[in-house]
């Protein structure tokens, strides 16, 4: 398949296509060999300057290809208030670029003026709830568009928590009018730490409000217990229990934008190229049905 003959998207929505993240070990590559992939995803933080390469070639590949941003420092979850000049920041990178969807996770990275570079859980309480529902209002407010919301990775949980992770993030998108940015490795990871059936879980989310898939490499290993421990390391190919999941999702959905996610151990593109092109196989398997 080559790039003219993809099948337009919705204005103002990504297609249901598979795509990958915007690499700048690929950055070449892709204007060379143009790729028939359904969009590209970048982290907004990569590129909150000026000038300098990245936007020189984001600039160019953002010809060919929909674009989504995916933030991961606004600090949604945490316990003080947004950023204001990041979000300003992120606003101005919203509308040079005018990405087809915008992301981000549930999740908190700051303390007073201390950034920690991770992506940290939060109890699910009521405070929490009308927190994180607080600074998802304001950022739809500010950027003037609505986002969608990362189900997280965690290895650990709160005894003070009085609500599962599915009613406080189906509350989130009640409330906010928000979508869910389904991330099936996440899930995967989070269920088996926590000894939970990944499938309960997955049922009893929003699954209305998806608007994008993420699809991902675990790590795995073992707790001082000696029980299983899978890190979300984004360094390794899809794992097959993913695949599944993803097969089963798209059987109730139909056809999602979906992002392969690589941000370690980074392969040359054509691996990734055919990862999506596995799960853009899945996709048009689904539209034909």
């Amino acid at each position: 398949m080559t790039l003219s003959s993809l099948p337009p998207a919705p204005a103002g929505r990504l297609p249901a296509r598979a795509g990958i993240g915007l690499k700048s070990q690929h950055h070449r590559d892709l204007l060379e060999s143009r790729p028939a992939l359904g969009f590209l995803e970048i982290h907004a933080e990569n590129y909150m300057v000026e000038g300098g390469p990245f936007h020189h070639y984001l600039g160019l590949i953002r010809e060919d290809y929909p674009l989504s941003i995916h933030g991961v420092g606004l600090s949604i979850g945490a316990d003080q208030p947004l950023d204001k000049a990041h979000l300003d920041r992120l606003a101005a990178l919203l509308r040079r670029y005018e990405p087809a969807s915008f992301s981000e996770h549930l999740a908190w990275s700051t303390h007073g003026d201390f950034f920690l570079n991770d992506l940290l859980p939060l109890a699910y309480d009521q405070a929490n709830l009308e927190r994180v529902c607080a600074h998802i209002d304001q950022v739809q407010d500010h950027l003037q568009r609505p986002m969608l919301l990362e189900n997280p990775a965690t290895y650990l949980e709160f005894s003070r928590s009085t609500l599962d992770e599915t009613e406080f993030i189906s509350e989130v998108v009640k409330r906010t009018g928000c979508g869910l940015l389904l991330d099936l490795n996440n899930a995967y990871v989070s269920c088996i730490n926590h000894n939970r059936a990944v499938r309960a879980y997955l049922e009893a989310l929003p699954l209305h409000a998806v608007g994008e898939i993420h699809l991902a490499g675990f790590a795995e290993d073992r707790d001082a217990a000696g029980s299983r421990l899978l890190i979300d390391h984004h360094g390794s190919a899809v794992d097959d229990a993913v695949w599944t999941l993803y097969d089963e999702t798209l059987e109730r959905l139909g056809p999602v934008p979906t992002l392969i996610e690589r941000d370690n151990d980074i392969p040359a593109l054509d691996v990734l190229v055919r990862e999506a092109e596995r799960a853009d196989r899945k996709l048009e398997k689904e539209r034909s049905t």
